[in-house]
């Protein structure tokens, strides 16, 4: 089992309420997945490039395929 270190230096007088003033009992306002409230202006980092086709380099390097082949370069 780990201890948690407090934030609250030495407390001498009321443990638990040097406790429910520090940082690991404060409020927290969890964002919304879906409905109401949840939409990101900012995406997630994963989300970020490479979602269109014109962003592949593959459909790039396709489309040259392609047109060597048109061409008859490449047979």
């Amino acid at each position: 089992m780990t201890t948690y270190h407090h934030k609250k230096g030495v407390i001498k007088d009321n443990a638990i309420e040097a406790l429910l003033h520090d940082p690991l009992f404060r409020q927290r306002v969890e964002k919304n997945k879906k409905g109401k409230g949840s939409y990101n202006r900012k995406e997630k980092q994963g989300k970020k490039f490479g979602w269109e086709a014109n962003d592949n380099n593959f459909f790039k390097l396709l489309s040259l395929a392609f047109s060597l082949f048109k061409w008859k370069i490449l047979i």
